[in-house]
Order: structure tokens, then C-alpha cells, then sequence
């Protein structure tokens, strides 16, 4: 379908930890010297990338956080629906942590994409939602009413507005790491990526496949895939050798998406390493051509739309 420089930046832990909390910490590799060139999936599975979390704390993987998915979706020039959101009403059914952690992400990603078409009141709404639930589990301080005050006064701004949900959001990933509930931060941000998922898949709608934007951005999900399977992975046992049967009731939901991206063709070229001592940074930089067809698409749209249905009941 298309040919692009495809980037996946490792970061160092400290500086975008909070907005990441779930992802369990990778270590650089000698082999991932400057200039070296390994393949994708070699980089992406590799054990090496994701062991000894204890003693690797020092850079990990990123995925699109819900703010950043938003913009993912607007950048691509899709239109403003707010039928796709999850209503708001729906705030009270959830009362087991897994739905709360589910629905923090969902309703944050909807809170992000609201907001970035200025819908000012509704993003006000759904600011609430998600400090109801932040409130039922236990996220002290996420969102305070000194937060909503803020976001009352500053709703006609835009960047103000975007300032805010990134700390709240921050807020809630970092008390949850801090309280040693890295497996509740992996749900919400399993929620609030199937959210991006879902929004996205719906508002391409009919357009034709072929140089449609905001279908290369959903086909990419695949890689960004491999990623939240380890990350559940890592998640699901606990320091004391106790199983996590939320998380493992999650892993077995994401089953049919997990077989729909696998009829999305990926094809990349090796990745150059290319790491930058002054600011920390590691580029890796990869040709990747991605191939959809109707069908996988149709697939992969009715994966979503039956998993995040599932999400807000």
C-alpha cells in the first residue's frame, strides 16, 4: 500500500516513564551499536529487548499514548463524530477494576479527541468521566478539582487544554507505578489504544483503501501490536508467582484482533541503529511497506469494533 521511513524511537525511562508506566523496561544490547543494521521483527522479539526487567531500567518502548493517538487520527484528516464516543452514561457500569482501568483509557482517548476538534463543553463531560473513574480506583490527586477548575477556565484554549489531559494522564500512570500496579496501568493503556483503534477504523468508513492516511496509520498498529502482547506478558504473574487473571482474560480478548493484523502484510527493510549520546535518544530508522486488502481490513475493523463493544458493556 505505501513505502515510508517507519521510526521507533527508545527513549530513556525517566523522561517518559509516567506516560508509559505498564511497559516493562528494555536494555540496550552491544550488537545495537551505531550504525548497526538488524531486521524489525529480529529487534521487536528479540528476549534480549525485554529481559531482566529488574536490571534494566534504562530505556523501553513507547506507544502512542491517548493524546497522541488523537492527533494521529486528526492528522490524518479525519472528521470530527461524536456518535463513536463512548457515552457518557455508561460511567456508572463500571464497578470491577478491570472495566474502571478499561474505560480510564477509552474515556481519555475520547477526552483527547474531543478536545483537539474543540468541542470545549463535551470535553469538560468527559474530563469528569474519567475522574469519576480515576476517583473509583483509587488514583489520589489524578484529577482534583483544582484540575477541573483549570480546564473550566481555559476550555478556549487549545493548548492549555492538551497541557492538561497529558498531566492528568501522567498523573494517574505515575501513582499507579508508584503503588506497585503496573498491571492496572497496562489496562488502561490496552483500553485507551483499542479506543484509538476503534475511532479510527470507524471514520474511514467507505473511502477507498488505497493512499488513505489514516488507514497507513491503523495498518502500523501491527508493529505497535507486538508490543502490547509483551507488555500483557510481563504483566501477567505478580513478584509473588500469583497469576493476574485479568490480565490473562485480556490477553485471550485480544485473540481475534491478534489473527485479523496478522493478515495485514508487513514488509521492512533492516533497522539502523542510530543512538545520540548528548540527548539519550536512540533512533531506529526502517523502510516499511504495509499491504491491506478490503478483506483484512473488513477483518480488522470488526476485530476492534467487537472488542471495544465488549469494553463498554
Amino acid at each position: 500500500m505505501y513505502l515510508k521511513n517507519f521510526t521507533i524511537r527508545v527513549f530513556h525511562a525517566f523522561l517518559l516513564f509516567l506516560l508509559f508506566a505498564a511497559f516493562p523496561a528494555c536494555k540496550s544490547d552491544k550488537s545495537k551499536e551505531k550504525g548497526k543494521e538488524v531486521s524489525l521483527d529480529e529487534f521487536i522479539s528479540g528476549e534480549d529487548i525485554f529481559d531482566d526487567i529488574d536490571k534494566a531500567k534504562k530505556i523501553f518502548y513507547s506507544l502512542p499514548s491517548p493524546l497522541e493517538t488523537a492527533m494521529l487520527i486528526k492528522s490524518a484528516g479525519a472528521d470530527y463524530n461524536e456518535q463513536l464516543l463512548n457515552p457518557l452514561g455508561n460511567v456508572e457500569k463500571y464497578t470491577t477494576n478491570k472495566s474502571m482501568a478499561l474505560n480510564l483509557g477509552i474515556y481519555t482517548t475520547d477526552l483527547s479527541f474531543c478536545s483537539l476538534f474543540d468541542q470545549t463543553q463535551t470535553s469538560l463531560n468527559y474530563m469528569d468521566a474519567t475522574r469519576k473513574l480515576a476517583e473509583g480506583m483509587d488514583i489520589k490527586d489524578a484529577i482534583d478539582e483544582e484540575t477541573m477548575i483549570r480546564l473550566e477556565e481555559n476550555l478556549n484554549n487549545r493548548d492549555v487544554v492538551m497541557d492538561i489531559i497529558s498531566e492528568t494522564f501522567l498523573n494517574s500512570s505515575s501513582y499507579l507505578k508508584e503503588n506497585e500496579r503496573q498491571a492496572v496501568a497496562a489496562i488502561v493503556l490496552v483500553g485507551g489504544w483499542i479506543e484509538g483503534l476503534y475511532l479510527a477504523t470507524q471514520l474511514v468508513g467507505d473511502k477507498s483503501l488505497e493512499e488513505n492516511k489514516l488507514v497507513d496509520r491503523i495498518a502500523e498498529q501491527k508493529l505497535s501490536f507486538s508490543i502490547v502482547d509483551r507488555m500483557l506478558e510481563d504483566n501477567k504473574v505478580n513478584e509473588k508467582g500469583e497469576q493476574n487473571v485479568d490480565i490473562v482474560n485480556l490477553m485471550n480478548e485480544l485473540q481475534g484482533l491478534r489473527t485479523a493484523y496478522s493478515k495485514i502484510i508487513v514488509q521492512t527493510s533492516a533497522v539502523k541503529v542510530e543512538p545520540n549520546e548528548q540527548t539519550n535518544v536512540t533512533t531506529l530508522k526502517s523502510q516499511t511497506k504495509i499491504t491491506v486488502s478490503p478483506e483484512a481490513f473488513s477483518d480488522l475493523r470488526n476485530a476492534v469494533n467487537s472488542l471495544r463493544t465488549n469494553f463498554i458493556l
